[in-house]
């Protein structure tokens, strides 16, 4: 597929996968009201999983129960190697998915997380052509894959699968040049091959949201009005081949925020890239736990351990070095799945997009936050 928007000004993607919750559950309401608000600035772009959670189901009730099909484009995906035991179960993901949304069809349709160790598993249950044939029906209208590997597979399963309408890549600011995450690399050989891309992970899991009081000192001097979020949603709207930047919004203050500067999105300016710059090469000495808080790690670890909430308190003390909130957060997670309960099983490891140590970073929190 070449450039879905052209030279159009790249649209803001509503991620679902960090919903608003009250109690014990989403609060509907609150999604609804940001649905609504989404809708009125003029964006349409939606995005879900069959893994995350009750994500599907909640944007039924907010979205395609309350808005013509025609009015907005959903985009959802089907996990090989979570939620599944074989082929029947994971081709299930696709009907199931169909009901829980009730959208009739999808937009947009990915294979999800590709990743060194589990991309193959596409293969084994014939997820290729499946996919194929539902978009053969009707069923599907654009399908892809989002992507957690380096520059290598990418270009080969490219190679392999020229038929592919987009990708989903890992792009922001902090990640661009990182050797691990592979940003640039990424993004250059999708477009190498012309495809367009759809960004995931632009803030960073919210961490660029936070980002350490040096970057915060940069983007304040240059634009005391600014979010921070909002320097680093830019920075990839900004680039070229771009579908549209999902921002993972759990609250009707981030929606108002995205709106506000990408209603009328302006890609940054050369000034504005300098300081990206700036900030890159100070990341680039962060000793924070380059965590996302996908979650992913934590729905197979067999001491429950809330891993992205431990990383979250170090990162408390790692990044702006506020030692006693680190501590106080960190108090709250429940004995018995704390940093120190790890058994060295790795599994996490197996499940983390961002090829973090996982055992090795719960090691060091449990020495700097346990007596």
């Amino acid at each position: 597929m070449s450039d879905y928007f052209g030279k159009e000004t790249p649209k803001l993607g509503f991620g679902l996968m960090r919903l608003p919750q009250k109690g014990a559950g989403t609060d509907i309401e609150q999604v609804k009201k940001m649905v609504d608000l989404f809708m009125e600035a003029g964006f349409t772009y939606f995005d879900t999983a069959f893994v995350y959670g009750t994500s599907e189901t909640d944007i039924k009730k907010a979205l395609v129960d309350r808005y013509p099909r025609e009015s907005y484009t959903l985009a959802t995906k089907l996990n090989a190697f979570m939620m599944c035991r074989d082929e029947k179960s994971a081709k299930e993901q696709f009907y199931k998915s169909l009901e829980r949304t009730g959208a009739g069809y999808f937009d947009y349709y990915l294979m999800h997380a590709f990743m060194e160790n589990n991309y193959k598993k596409y293969d084994e249950y014939h997820i290729w052509d499946f996919v194929k044939e539902r978009k053969a029906e009707g069923l599907i209208k654009n399908f892809g894959f989002s992507f957690h590997a380096g520059p290598g597979l990418l270009g080969r399963l490219l190679t392999e699968h020229p038929e592919v309408d987009f990708i989903q890549l890992q792009i922001n600011y902090a990640d661009w040049n990182d050797p691990t995450v592979s940003s640039r690399a990424n993004y250059e050989v999708a477009r190498k091959h012309g495809k367009s891309i759809v960004v995931m992970e632009p803030v960073k899991g919210g961490k660029l949201a936070n980002p350490p009081k040096e970057v915060q000192k940069l983007f304040r001097d240059y634009a005391p009005d600014a979010s921070f979020a909002s320097w680093a949603i830019r920075f990839v709207a900004s680039l070229d081949g771009i579908i549209t930047v999902l921002s993972g919004m759990s609250n009707l203050a981030q929606m108002e925020d995205n709106l506000s500067y990408m209603k009328n999105f302006q890609p940054l300016n050369e000034d504005e890239q300098k300081i990206i710059r700036k900030a890159q090469k100070i990341l680039g000495n962060s000793a924070e736990i380059p965590c996302t808080a996908c979650h992913y790690c934590t729905d197979g670890c067999p001491k429950q351990i809330p891993i992205p909430d431990i990383f979250a308190a170090a990162n408390l003390q790692l990044g702006n070095g506020q030692t006693a909130q680190a501590k106080e957060r960190y108090a709250a997670i429940p004995k018995g799945h704390r940093a120190s309960d790890c058994i060295g099983c790795k599994q996490c490891e197996c499940a983390c997009p961002q090829h973090l140590k996982v055992v090795e970073h719960l090691k060091q929190c449990a020495v700097m936050m346990e007596e």
